[in-house]
Parts: structure tokens; sequence; C-alpha cells
């Protein structure tokens, strides 16, 4: 029962690279997006911030397709970057990364968006007037101080991509050593004779990495609120 078989195990490394890969990879832009939300006001401002949270309210399938048509082989993305890059997505676990990546990004936005909001204005401005360039007021005033939020978001994208199942397998299939990560592989053991005790474990092992990545959010979250009040 409690013997997790090599196989479970290429799931599990699996998952974890990609959804590492997917949550370093998306949080500079998540970052310079979360800024932009915040500290910026925009004519088509609502309209980026509905297209950044649009995959929580589509079908995963959905989002899946798009990216297949996108970032596939003859896509019309992924049919240039192979061609000259020689990056491919489709069917790689690359594409499972960047799947990961885009139904996460809202979920490490968002608390990004809120830790910078929460950023005392009068402190970067009192850094611009002392001559402080705005790259330099980012990176040594509101980073710092939003960086309880930025790590929050990270933990909590990284939970997300963990756990991502619609789009992956539309994206890129259910290949075993390549795409198949916990949720593809727990989605082929329950169709399989006896494959019951082998998805057991691999849910039980999905639910302990979630559970540890949202405690850790929690508390990054908590940092952030204490900071706010000046503890």
């Amino acid at each position: 029962m409690f013997e997790i078989s090599p196989a479970e195990w290429t799931a599990i490394e699996l998952s974890l690279r990609v959804a590492s890969v997917a949550t370093l990879v998306a949080t500079p832009l998540g970052i310079a997006v979360a800024w932009l939300l915040a500290r910026r006001d925009f004519w088509g401002k609502s309209l980026l911030d509905a297209l950044i949270h649009l995959p929580l309210v589509l079908p995963p399938v959905v989002t899946g397709y798009l990216l297949l048509l996108t970032f596939g082989r003859r896509g019309l993305i992924g049919g240039w970057l192979a061609e000259h890059v020689g990056l491919v997505f489709a069917f790689r676990w690359t594409g499972a990364a960047l799947a990961c990546g885009i139904m996460a990004f809202p979920l490490l936005v968002r608390p990004m968006r809120l830790s910078i909001e929460a950023v005392d204005r009068r402190l970067e401005q009192a850094a611009g007037t002392l001559g402080a360039a705005p790259w330099r007021v980012f990176s040594t005033i509101t980073l710092p101080l939003a960086l309880p939020g930025v790590l929050a978001g990270m933990v909590l994208g990284f939970a997300k991509a963990i756990g991502e199942f619609g789009a992956t397998i539309t994206f890129v299939s259910n290949i075993p050593g390549e795409t198949q990560t916990i949720s593809t592989a727990i989605y082929s053991l329950i169709q399989t004779p006896d494959g019951d005790t082998a998805a057991l474990r691999l849910v039980v092992v999905s639910v302990i990495i979630s559970l540890a990545a949202l405690v850790i959010s929690e508390w990054f979250a908590r940092r952030a609120v204490q900071r706010l009040h000046g503890n």
C-alpha cells in the first residue's frame, strides 16, 4: 500500500519539476503585472485584469485547446519557435509547464497585487524626492515590503500547478515519463483494473503537497498583514 513504484515516483518528480519551472518563470511576469495593476491607471486596465483572471473561469479544456492552437507545432507561435529556436511545447514537459503556469498565473498575481497595494506610497514618494530612480525605489522599497505577498503568490501558484489537469492533458496529452504528472497518472490509474491502490497513493501524496503549500502560503500572508500593521 505504501510502497511507491518507480513509475509513480516519475510522475511525482515530473509534477514537482513542472510546477517549479512554471512558478519560477511566471513569477517575474507576475510581479510586473501586479505592480502595473496596483500602481498605474490606464485605459484597458479592467480588461487586462479580466484577461489575467480568465483561466479561472474558462473550462480548462478550452485553455488547453487554445494553447494547442497557439503553441502547437503548427500553431501561430509554436511553429515559429520550433523552427527557429528549437523550442517545442506540444506533447513535451515544457508544454505542461506552460499550461500549468498559465492556469496558476491568476492565483500567483492576486496576492502580489494586494501586497504591493498595501505598501505605503508615501515611502516610495519620499525615496523619489531624494533622487532615487523608479527601478531603485521598486527594488529597495516596494519589493522588500511586498515580499511576503510575493512569496505567498508563488506558493499558491505552485500548489495550483501541482494539481492542474484539464489544460495539461488537452495540450500535451498523458505520456508516461514525459507529460504524465500526478493528476494525469491518477486519471489513468482509476481507469485500469487493480489501479485503485496506486491511485490512492498518489492522491495521498498530492494532498500532502497541496496542504503544505497552502499552509506555507497562509504563513506568508500573515507575515504580510503583520508588516502592514507595523508588527
